[in-house]
């Protein structure tokens, strides 16, 4: 039931009030106060009711914060001195889904552990108050400025800076907000929160950002920034108008924060332009498996600096656990601010050194084939690393078989510093996998 970002899916299938009644049940055994918040989507507010009824009958408070960032709600757990915090989102899913995603005081979502004792609880039937005993709900709509004035006391004057910011109908006002704060000048698009995404779909990609990437060149602005539904993500657009890919940005957030014996935690999949980037700043990667809760788990450790995935999540953890796209949008303007235009930021790093090659392999039984083929490299391979998928690292780059989350397939990711040497290990892998009755 829960993924590695919480509960996703379809209202009415995946996601009901009755689901939302019973997590709220399940949630309170661990907890006397719990902070309560949602995106714009048009059934957040169902949702919240639900969970809200279902804390309150078991006897713990609520504490409402509203329509809300994901990444305020996740910071408020601390500010209200609460135990836990709901956030009722899909993030960047479509509109006709909604979700839920717990998470600690430290900011951290709630760990596969505890998403596991959740669910468990799911199946008993619940301990209900007395009469007298159930929770208090309280409104408290002042999540959002706290946040703005935490991030904003982060940063130095931005003025001078222009910067376009593309909400996509969402919760990322913090970042205007705190930009605004700060000096810069800011020029909005979609920036009125509505749950159905009538501008362009909540996940920003270089396909959906069309209009920023339009809009930055055309205003002369240094560079522009763009949120999902519920501003736990946060990508970018160059001082040209160039999408700026999640590796490169990655690797960007990564030189900045290191210093030499840092480390900083990125998932199996990421490119190995990172890895170099950071280890020519001094510092170390580790990889994590694939989910922002896992990335979190690994900057929470000491001498980690910054953390993040390529999809757009970015962690710094002396601010919080969380991943904080309205704090990475400003430390994006920040960096521009101190070491010039991205467009030739962007330059120094530049992902077409590296050639990536990717397979799909139908199978009937993903468990069984991974296995089987993790053990065929683990005696073929001395670097082998079994944390998520399996991945194997060489003297000329590095190649991930993973199972698909969705559909009956194994994936194979390769990447290497030249195209020889990319061909030459998809074509081991590829070997491996035939010998095992595995055939694209």
């Amino acid at each position: 039931m829960f993924g590695t970002s919480g509960i996703r899916g379809p209202v009415g299938e995946t996601v009901t009030a009755d689901l939302a009644l019973r997590i709220g049940q399940a949630v309170a055994v661990d907890a006397d106060r719990v902070v309560l918040g949602r995106d714009a989507r048009v059934t957040g507010d169902v949702l919240t009711d639900a969970l809200s009824a279902g804390l309150r009958e078991c006897g713990t408070d609520v504490v409402r914060v509203g329509v809300a960032a994901t990444p305020t709600i996740a910071r408020s757990v601390e500010w209200f001195d609460a135990d836990a915090g709901v956030a009722v989102t899909a993030s960047h899913n479509p509109a006709p889904d909604n979700g839920i995603k717990l998470w600690n005081p430290s900011g951290q979502a709630f760990t596969p552990e505890q998403n596991e004792r959740i669910e468990r609880r799911l199946a008993a039937d619940a301990e209900r108050a007395a009469w007298d005993a159930f929770g208090s709900e309280s409104a408290d709509d002042s999540a959002v400025e706290r946040h703005t004035e935490a991030v904003t006391a982060e940063f130095d004057s931005l003025d001078g800076l222009d910067v376009v910011v593309d909400l996509g109908n969402g919760t990322g006002r913090v970042s205007v907000d705190a930009l605004y704060e700060l000096g810069a000048t800011v020029n909005t698009l979609n920036a009125q929160p509505d749950g159905t995404f009538p501008a362009r779909e909540s996940e920003p990609t270089a396909e959906t950002l069309t209009a920023l990437r339009d809009t930055v060149p055309a205003v002369g602005a240094d560079v522009g920034i763009a949120h999902d539904g519920d501003s736990d993500r946060m990508v970018a657009v160059s001082d040209t108008g160039e999408y700026v890919p999640g590796d490169v940005l990655l690797a960007l957030f990564a030189r900045d924060a290191v210093s030499p014996g840092d480390a900083v935690a990125v998932p199996v999949d990421t490119s190995l332009l990172v890895a170099d980037v950071v280890e020519a700043a001094g510092g170390e990667v580790e990889y994590t498996p694939v989910g922002d809760v896992y990335v979190a788990e690994a900057v929470s450790r000491p001498g980690f600096v910054f953390g993040g995935e390529p999809s757009g999540a970015w962690m710094w953890p002396d601010q919080t656990l969380a991943p904080d796209a309205n704090y990475a949008a400003l430390r994006l303007v920040d960096l521009v601010r101190r070491e010039g235009p991205l467009s030739e930021q962007m330059a120094d790093v530049d992902p077409s050194r590296y050639a990536t090659r990717r397979l799909n392999l139908p199978v009937d039984d993903k468990t069984g084939a991974i296995a089987a083929i993790g053990d065929a490299l683990r005696a073929a391979y001395d670097d082998v690393d079994t944390t998520d998928g399996v991945r194997v690292d060489t003297d000329d780059g590095w190649f991930l078989v993973r199972a698909s989350g969705t559909e009956p397939l194994v994936r194979v990711t390769v990447e290497a510093r030249r195209e020889s040497a990319a061909e030459r290990l998809l074509d081991d892998v590829n070997s491996l996998a035939e010998k095992h009755g595995i055939a694209p």
